[in-house]
């Protein structure tokens, strides 16, 4: 491995590495803090409320959803050993409430599977050498590959929207058995199926009669079949594959990503969101390609069946290198992106506003490019602001020119200013990829700073909303610690891999740069020691490395590509000029500092770094992608 040594001398402190180090502090006070206050002893959460029928499991592991992300990035030596204590505990805790089967799923769909496996997939990228957890992976990703119940290899299809270690497990939850007015979270989404006679507003639900006969109606054909949300199951067998190369997850992915595929380009480009038994489009649904769960009509369309494809299509690059495989995830947003108008969002009627006024802030009320999220028989509806996110994750994968177009576009058609960071926390922990991309476009250069502060202004709040918490911990809502996780690692991810945050609804986490501390033999950057992307491009990128430490040296490797897939040909570093720092004491001024640039071969995928006290550098690192497979095991 190729060393080099800082040399050049820290003078002021960048605000940005100042803060950063903060960040990590705050982060490592307010985990603890969380575990203390809802955590048992054996690291399960302490709830003695109802179990619903089969959704809920997902909103028990979310509730640490980020934490092993933390532990890569450079969080605190304990924090991977927590992790896992807490996803065993909610495991031990899940079975008892009948959620699981052999530690995994009985059976749900994938928009909250994938939620409730981003745990999971950090614990195994952060320590591919717990045997515990590859053995997992394995026999998880066993349940989707042919001749197990869940797949039908004859059809290409899933057999079921709800599945997992029970198999399919057919119908929906019971809850909705009777599908009434008294739902009211799900009014917002309108009717599930439209085409049953006598229904044909949310009003005429409150009939028992009505609700039963929709209850009975969704068990029937949103409850059977394939649906594209299933996608997001390939996730799984890739996070099998990243261990050891074996081919049967990785030929199970591209097969079943490629049947939606196919379906798509029968379908004049459009992802359908359904599949019957015998593997035909619309079967339940009288031939049409939309109508199943979590579909294109009901209930979040774009929200649910984009994500899903987007996963897929990070899926398949890693799998493939090709990015020729991205389509599965830009053929959706092509088809919307089509379809755009100009409009505010206070003016308009959208199903999940809550997130744009947030998101938006006071230019809520600008008319910005909005694109419809669901399809009926009516046509297209429910416009709204494209989520970045989306996008965003193809770019990172492809850095090509189709992809950065497509970002231009949405900029463009953007009403809003795309510089300013708002201080706000959605669901995901994620919206303010627009910042960061003006960030290393260069024309928002005071982004780490406010990222930073917004983070830890997050992390603040989430503290005092603990301290104030009163709730009956035995009686709260399953979504109350998800709700509280002060954990934060958007910023992180921007800021010190050059990454966007994870797609939430079950996506891996390929981050473009990577980092070990090579004293301690773990992931993440060292003590001290604050990382800066601000530059990111087909060929490379790159990262300014401080070390705000008075006496200690500190050591850190840097690895491109998250799974050593990466090579680094070279890279040309800063160098101080001359030996004049620190200067005379008997000087009032520290002498000004020079910098000249040295290119070093480095001609693999990582390179360390020897950082002395109060010492920084700049690398631009010249990358060739793809050199090698993705592999956990080139940690």
């Amino acid at each position: 491995m190729r060393e080099i040594k800082a040399t050049v001398p820290l003078g002021v402190p960048p605000a940005w590495a100042v803060l950063e180090r903060r960040l990590f502090d705050a982060l490592d006070e307010a985990w603890r803090a969380f575990a203390a206050r809802y955590c048992a002893p054996d690291g399960r959460l302490v709830y003695h409320g109802p179990a619903a029928d089969r959704d809920g499991a997902d909103d028990f592991y979310e509730a640490f959803f980020n934490w092993p992300t933390l532990y890569q990035l450079g969080g605190a030596d304990d924090l991977l050993d927590a992790a896992k204590h807490h996803w065993e505990g909610v495991t031990t805790q899940l079975t008892e409430l009948g959620y699981l089967v052999d530690e995994y799923e009985r059976g749900y769909d994938w928009f909250h599977q994938g939620e409730s496996m981003l745990l999971f997939y950090g614990i195994c990228a952060a320590d591919p050498r717990d045997e515990r957890f590859r053995e997992r992976a394995r026999r998880f990703a066993d349940l989707y590959l042919p001749g197990s119940a869940n797949y039908d290899a004859e059809h290409d299809i899933i057999r079921a929207p709800h599945n997992g270690g029970g198999g399919p497990r057919y119908g929906l939850q019971w809850e909705w058995a009777s599908y009434h007015t008294d739902l009211t979270s799900m009014r917002p989404f309108g009717l599930p199926l439209r085409d049953l006679p006598g229904i044909t507003q949310w009003e005429d639900l409150a009939d028992p009669h009505n609700a039963a006969r929709m209850g009975a109606a969704m068990s029937e054909r949103i409850g059977r079949g394939d649906v594209a949300v299933n996608l997001a199951a390939t996730s799984l067998t890739v996070n099998a594959w990243l261990y050891d190369g074996d081919d049967r997850y990785r030929d199970w992915a591209l097969r079943y990503i490629d049947a939606w595929q196919r379906r798509a380009e029968a379908n004049d480009g459009i992802l359908p969101d359904n599949v019957g038994p015998s593997g035909v489009v619309g079967e339940l649904h009288g031939g049409r390609w939309y109508g199943g769960n979590y579909g294109w009509q009901w209930p979040h369309g774009l929200y649910s069946v984009g994500a899903a494809a987007a996963v897929a299509a990070v899926n398949a690059h890693l799998l493939t290198g090709d990015d020729a495989a991205l389509a599965i995830g830009r053929d959706p947003l092509e088809i919307v992106y089509g379809r755009a108008t100009q409009a505010a969002v206070t003016e308009t009627e959208m199903s999940i506003s809550d997130r744009w006024l947030a998101e938006l802030g006071d230019e809520a009320g600008k008319p910005t490019m909005l694109v419809p999220n669901r399809h009926d028989d009516q046509g297209w509806f429910d416009f709204q602001p494209p989520q970045l996110g989306l996008p965003i994750w193809l770019w990172h994968m492809s850095q090509g020119t189709a992809d950065s177009d497509r970002l231009d576009r949405v900029r463009d058609g953007s009403g809003y200013d795309w510089t300013t960071v708002r201080p706000f926390r959605n669901k995901e922990e994620a919206g303010h990829e627009a910042p960061w991309l003006e960030y290393l476009r260069g024309v928002n250069p005071a982004f780490p700073e406010r990222m930073l502060t917004t983070a830890l202004g997050q992390v603040q709040r989430r503290m005092a909303l603990i301290d104030a918490d009163e709730a009956d911990l035995a009686t709260i809502h399953v979504h109350h610690w998800q709700r509280l996780n002060p954990v934060v690692t958007e910023a992180l991810l921007q800021l010190v891999t050059g990454t966007p945050q994870v797609l939430y609804n079950g996506g891996l986490l390929p981050t473009r740069l990577a980092y070990f501390d090579a004293d301690r033999d773990r992931p993440g950057l060292p003590e001290d020691v604050a990382a800066l992307v601000d530059s990111v491009r087909p060929d490379g990128a790159s990262v300014e490395l401080v070390n705000l430490s008075l006496s200690r040296t500190r050591k850190v490797v840097v690895q491109a590509g998250q799974f050593g897939e990466d090579r680094i040909d070279r890279a040309v570093v800063s160098r101080a000029s001359g030996d004049d720092y620190p200067g005379d004491p008997r000087g009032y001024t520290s002498p000004t500092i020079t910098e000249t640039e040295q290119e070093v071969t480095v001609d693999g995928p990582r390179l360390l770094v020897e950082l002395p006290p109060g010492r920084r550098i700049r690398l631009d690192l010249h990358t060739t992608a793809r050199v090698r497979p993705p592999s956990h095991q080139h940690l």
